[in-house]
């Protein structure tokens, strides 16, 4: 092997080691991806609604029943991510839902106050589905309500990513989550 050989190899290593250390996606068929996430459920304001993200043995599933009882109604999970590149624009979500509505979610922080950006998609029960989803279209919330005025969404300022359900249905839930991918679009 001369010596350009030898440079080449030492750079398409060290790049690619670059690449890999970037989150640039999620794979949700891989048994530790589920232990990352945790549960926040109205039970913090008096509800009774369960949810939860479990590994069926093939893929993560965020799963509960929601209840409307004692002013609930919304179930949610969510973790933390690791500093996303500037030129990430956009998130492709590949999942197989039950015919119910859910958001996703990034989290934010801006001057030490955390912003919650939603976009809404719906499932087809038992169907794979596979959406992509645009940052500047995420909706900036607080409980639920928009918020006027709140910063463009961008991918260097994302601290958290999760789904939730709050579609007012009384009933059980799951959303088959098999990957998602952050994405550039020009």
């Amino acid at each position: 092997m001369n010596l350009l050989s030898i440079i080449i190899t030492i750079a398409t290593i060290i790049s690619c080691k670059a690449w890999s250390s970037e989150l640039k996606m999620m794979d949700f068929t891989s048994p530790k991806e589920y232990e990352r996430w945790s549960a926040v459920n109205d039970n913090v304001m008096g509800g009774i609604s369960t949810g939860q993200f479990t590994y069926d043995g093939s893929v993560s599933q965020f799963t509960g029943e929601l209840s409307l009882a004692n002013n609930g109604g919304f179930s949610s999970v969510n973790r933390t991510v690791e500093p996303l590149t500037n030129n990430i624009n956009a998130v492709n979500l590949t999942y197989i839902g039950d015919g119910r509505t859910y958001q996703l979610r990034f989290t934010t922080r801006k001057d030490g106050y955390p912003i919650n950006y939603k976009h809404e998609f719906e499932t087809i029960k038992g169907q794979q589905q596979s959406k992509t989803f645009n940052f500047n279209d995420f909706k900036a919330v607080f409980r639920g309500r928009l918020l006027s005025g709140a910063p463009e969404l961008v991918a260097q300022d994302i601290k958290q990513i999760g789904f939730l359900i709050a579609d007012k249905t009384p009933l059980p839930f799951v959303l088959k989550v098999q990957s998602i991918e952050f994405l550039n679009f020009k």
